[in-house]
């Protein structure tokens, strides 16, 4: 019996060394994850929140200021054109004026005048009223008359092109 009892006690004693090493694996791997969940939460941090920029103070005489550089817009006569429909007539009324860089602009592009509405006529004549829905259909209407006055008068050059108004029955 001597014999039976010392090996029960050596697989009582086994099995307590492996319950005490398990349980030192699990704190052991469970520290482990969370020093990689709070590296990667860092890190995290880091790239979605920090700026790769130095933070300016307001009062720091060195920091570059945007400067806007001053602008002249110059209006183009109102235009009322027939669009291009199967059946109803529609019409497209629109005012535009012209963003240039400075005055003398304007007087290179005053002798093209008649030009650039020949031009705009032309490409808001071939216009449907499903081109003009939303805004990504005008800011493809702005693109475009912008492309044309600029080839219109080569060399001078117009910044930008701004609705006044739109109007389309």
């Amino acid at each position: 019996m001597t014999d039976e009892n010392a090996a029960a006690d050596d697989e009582g004693e086994n099995e307590a060394e492996s319950a005490g090493g398990g349980k030192k694996k699990l704190f052991l791997f469970g520290g482990i994850g969370l020093v990689v969940l709070l590296a990667a939460g860092g890190a995290a941090y880091y790239f979605l929140m920090g700026s790769s920029a130095p933070m300016v103070m307001s009062g720091d005489p060195e920091s570059p200021q945007a400067v806007q550089k001053p602008v002249v817009f110059y209006d183009l006569p109102e235009m009322t054109v027939n669009l291009a429909t199967d059946g109803r007539t529609t019409y497209l009324k629109v005012r535009i004026a012209l963003e240039v860089e400075n005055r003398a602009m304007i007087d290179q592009i005053q002798p093209y005048l008649p030009r650039i509405l020949d031009a705009f006529q032309i490409y808001l004549r071939e216009l449907r009223p499903a081109d003009l829905e939303g805004s990504a259909g005008l800011f493809r209407l702005k693109e475009e008359l912008l492309r044309r006055i600029n080839l219109s008068v080569y060399p001078a050059k117009v910044e930008g092109v701004l609705f006044k108004e739109i109007l389309v029955q």
